[in-house]
């Protein structure tokens, strides 16, 4: 008998919806808010882009700078992006081209600076710190994915709000914003400091992005700035309904292809692998449980930003290669999760990772282990599963098994293909 697990292929059916024309649909979004009554010709529009890697994001910010045209705006683009890109305006604007979001596809300029000004005081007793570019800019439209937070619960998480904090506050604000959170509730310091910045620096108007679990785009709503909060507690209700999951509630060991800033805040998302509150471990209420994680390479649009990687418990040596250390750092202080940063067990191949992490899991036999393997946290559509979860799987109507189980594609060096999505 094999001393690994046999494996074999699901695919998920998500219910969630999708936009298949969003050119389309963010001109009809932008084209219900009265944006040529509050922008006269020929006034500027500073057009966020984040770090996140968000389906069609190139697409939606072209679109975007097009209908602020057709208004008699003179757009232009602002990396808002808190610490990322190694806390440099040329590393914000490799993130962006990375991303496709370039001056040529966009029709614009792209202004990014890590220079802030500061607006104003909270009621709290910090600054509130927005950049320069934006500052100087007659309007501002907050372009941004709304999702679950990786690390806070609350009706207002990770969205438009946050992007007026930490990425348009870019790294000086985010240095002080995490500061904050280890003082106050982090539903305060967004609505403190967001309340500020829409009072106070020339916010015209949102454009909310949800994504399907597929990481297609769902949803977009374009709000305007006196109903942004309450838009996007209804936004982020929908985004949790459709977060990616994985197929099953328990695992001894999940295997991940790649971890990125361009996936996950935190590298790989925690609300999918069950460690928003515990790096190691999933709290009682919280699902799924997963024992131990392998990394197995960092994506190319990180650029070496390796946040999260502490999460894991074993990855392959490669991916000590691939960190930017400096990056990986100012990313993991400035967010306040140093742990984040800290280095998992590391062999050279997967055979080696699978001999140690197998006899960790329990008492359960290293062929009978339940394992997982997905290529990234965004991407669960299709999952390789291990031979106990067969009958589970065949009592799923949520499942369609796409193969029998066959023995793990180990090559004659130890290696799994590089990504699940490659092989079948």
């Amino acid at each position: 008998m094999s001393q690994y697990p046999r494996i074999f292929r699901v695919r998920q059916h998500f219910t969630g919806p999708q936009i298949h024309d969003v050119h389309a649909e963010v001109r009809a979004q932008l084209g219900r808010l009265p944006l040529d009554q509050r922008i006269r010709p020929g006034e500027s529009v500073a057009v966020t882009a984040g770090s996140r890697g968000i389906a069609n994001i190139a697409k939606i910010i072209r679109s975007t700078v097009e209908h602020l045209k057709s208004v008699g705006a003179k757009p232009f683009i602002v990396p808002a992006m808190g610490s990322h890109g190694g806390g440099t305006a040329e590393g914000q604007v490799e993130i962006l081209h990375g991303y496709g979001i370039t001056e040529e596809y966009c029709g614009c300029p792209i202004r990014a600076s890590m220079e802030t000004i500061i607006v104003c005081q909270t009621r709290e007793g910090f600054p509130v710190h927005f950049d320069k570019h934006a500052s100087e800019a007659d309007h501002v439209i907050v372009v941004g994915r709304v999702k679950p937070h990786t690390g806070f619960v609350g009706d207002i998480e990770s969205g438009l709000m946050k992007m007026m904090l930490i990425g348009l506050g870019k790294h000086a604000g985010a240095l002080v914003y995490h500061r904050a959170i280890q003082d106050y509730s982090f539903p305060q310091i967004v609505r403190s400091v967001a309340a500020e910045v829409i009072a106070k620096c020339k916010i015209v108007a949102g454009l909310g992005i949800v994504e399907n679990e597929r990481e297609e785009t769902a949803k977009l709503a374009a709000v305007l700035p006196e109903e942004l909060e309450a838009r996007e507690k209804e936004l982020l209700v929908q985004a949790k309904q459709w977060i990616p999951r994985l197929p099953f509630e328990r695992c001894h060991m999940l295997l991940i292809d790649q971890i990125g800033k361009n996936i996950s805040g935190t590298g790989m998302d925690t609300n999918v692998i069950g460690r928003k509150y515990n790096d190691h471990k999933a709290v009682e209420d919280e699902w799924p449980k997963v024992k131990v994680i392998a990394v197995r390479s960092l994506t190319e649009e990180t650029h070496g930003n390796a946040t999260g990687l502490g999460m894991a418990e074993f990855c392959r040596s490669r991916v000590l290669e691939q960190i930017d250390v400096r990056k990986t750092r100012i990313n993991c202080l400035t967010g306040g999760h140093v742990a984040a940063g800290m280095i998992p067990f590391d062999y050279a191949t997967d055979r080696e990772i699978l001999d140690t992490a197998l006899p960790t899991i329990g008492l359960a036999d290293p062929p009978d282990a339940k394992l997982l393997w997905i290529h990234n946290t965004l991407d669960v559509v299709e999952v390789e599963c291990s031979e106990a979860y067969l009958g589970e799987a065949r009592k799923k109507s949520s499942l369609e098994i796409l193969t029998e189980p066959r023995p793990l594609p180990f090559d004659a060096q130890g290696n799994l293909p590089d990504s699940v999505k490659g092989w079948h």
